[in-house]
């Protein structure tokens, strides 16, 4: 049996934020085991969630666990990445009354020896796709992208002071023998950064596996392109709570809430706004919601994770263009 099981991480606070009706209609973007879904179904009566995922195991695991704890009645479950959220709300003539996605790679993933997201397992193939009905894999980036794209990548998306290094050393290395498991990347990352660095900055390959899984899925040009589609589809009073745990993740959502609450273009000495941009909401976090005392000393996959709140408004209106 497929063991998606883990603390779903800010559970209370996520419950809270999102302010359950029991007649609501909700979504779970990122569906994973079911953990935050199924205390939300459970909180239902009367109401509907909709489950979101794109990898297959966490398809098998929701459904299980959801039958387990008897609330699967209450949950649709749609094989599909959270992106396609606005289509399949719109197909069904549905507006919701909250949103969650909880981004980043789940404990099962990271575990998972066939899955190769996690650089501490040295024989595990260079995969990291989170749909595996996509062809692109971490071993198609590293084998095949230029040099100066495989830097851009560990730069932007892993923000690795040593990426120039790095993917000199993988393109150097492909040349004599194509990359296959994750122990061949780890060799060249751990040739790559001095021993200085290594001793300061975490696990040396942290960062360049953070990089890889998010262009193999696309992560964040998935979450800024979703967005503005998730807030058109809440109803007034509707929530979207967004946990993250990398600063790249967290800047997105922080600038999408701060532009929804704010839209006005016009210039601060404007004596009146003319752009005609109008408000969709209020940001309920002013600061990001971040892990208590007692669930980091339980669950260290909490350390990063931040939580951010929006809610939706009456009205809204983009600025003239």
């Amino acid at each position: 049996m497929i063991d998606f099981s883990h603390r779903s991480v800010l559970l209370d606070e996520v419950i809270e934020g999102l302010n359950i009706s029991p007649d609501g209609i909700y979504a779970d973007g990122t569906l994973g085991g079911a953990g935050h879904s199924g205390e939300i179904a459970r909180r239902l009566n009367g109401g509907h969630l909709y489950g979101f995922d794109q990898d297959d195991d966490a398809i098998t695991a929701a459904t299980a666990h959801l039958k387990e704890i008897e609330v699967d009645d209450r949950v649709t479950i749609i094989h599909q990445n959270y992106s396609s959220m606005g289509e399949e709300m719109r197909s069904r003539d549905v507006k919701l009354d909250g949103i969650l996605l909880d981004l980043g790679v789940s404990s099962f993933q990271l575990d998972e020896q066939s899955r190769g997201f996690s650089y501490r397992m040295a024989d595990s193939p260079l995969d990291m796709r989170m749909d595996r009905r996509q062809a692109l894999t971490a071993a198609t980036i590293l084998n095949t992208y230029p040099k100066d794209e495989i830097a851009r990548i560990l730069r932007v998306y892993g923000e690795e002071k040593f990426a120039e290094r790095i993917a000199q050393n993988i393109v150097r290395r492909r040349e004599d023998e194509a990359f296959k498991v994750t122990g061949d990347l780890m060799e060249v990352i751990e040739a790559s950064i001095p021993m200085k660095a290594k001793r300061t900055g975490g696990h040396p390959g942290k960062r360049t596996f953070q990089a890889l899984r998010i262009e193999v899925n696309q992560e964040l040009k998935v979450l800024e392109d979703s967005l503005d589609e998730m807030r058109d589809i809440l109803e007034p009073g509707g929530r979207l709570c967004i946990i993250t745990f990398h600063s790249l993740e967290d800047r997105i959502v922080k600038e999408a809430f701060k532009r929804w609450q704010d839209p006005c273009t016009c210039p601060h000495d404007f004596p009146a706004c003319v752009c005609g941009a109008e408000s969709f909401g209020k940001v309920i976090t002013r600061k990001p919601i971040v892990a208590g005392e007692e669930e980091l000393k339980n669950n260290s996959r909490s350390k990063s994770a931040k939580l951010r709140i929006f809610e939706r408004g009456e009205g809204g209106k983009e600025p003239n263009r």
